[in-house]
């Protein structure tokens, strides 16, 4: 079993940044693969980015391709999401999820076994 407890969100002019963290526990970080996903009012949970567990592969949404970053710290057990140049269309919930590591980095919400609680981020304009 994997916990993962999401924080950092808020509220945020548009243009603004924000930075998302998961922590993580219950089993090995280091063999998890990270995601972020997102979910609006009224619309599907949508795959934003993911990080493989040596933190050298990445995959991103193109919506946010260029403005948000993900990073991992193995040690802290913790991914991060850092959100930049933030539009009213990227409020939404926040869900870190995670899976046991595969060749791929999936980009779908039934490949990922373990999600948190979401953390919600509201941009204005």
């Amino acid at each position: 079993q994997v916990q993962l407890v999401e924080s950092g969100g808020g509220l945020v002019q548009a243009g603004g940044s924000l930075r998302l963290s998961c922590a993580a526990s219950g089993r090995t970080f280091s063999s998890l693969t990270m995601a972020w996903f997102r979910q609006a009012p009224g619309k599907e949970r949508e795959f934003v980015t993911a990080i493989k567990p040596s933190g050298g592969s990445t995959a991103y949404a193109d919506s946010v391709k260029g403005r948000f970053t993900i990073s991992r710290d193995n040690a802290k057990n913790t991914v991060y999401l850092q959100l930049n140049s933030l539009k009213p269309e990227d409020t939404a919930a926040y869900y870190c999820a995670a899976r046991p590591s595969i060749f791929v980095i999936p980009t779908t919400t039934s490949s990922y076994t373990y999600w948190g609680q979401g953390t919600q981020v509201t941009v204005s304009s």
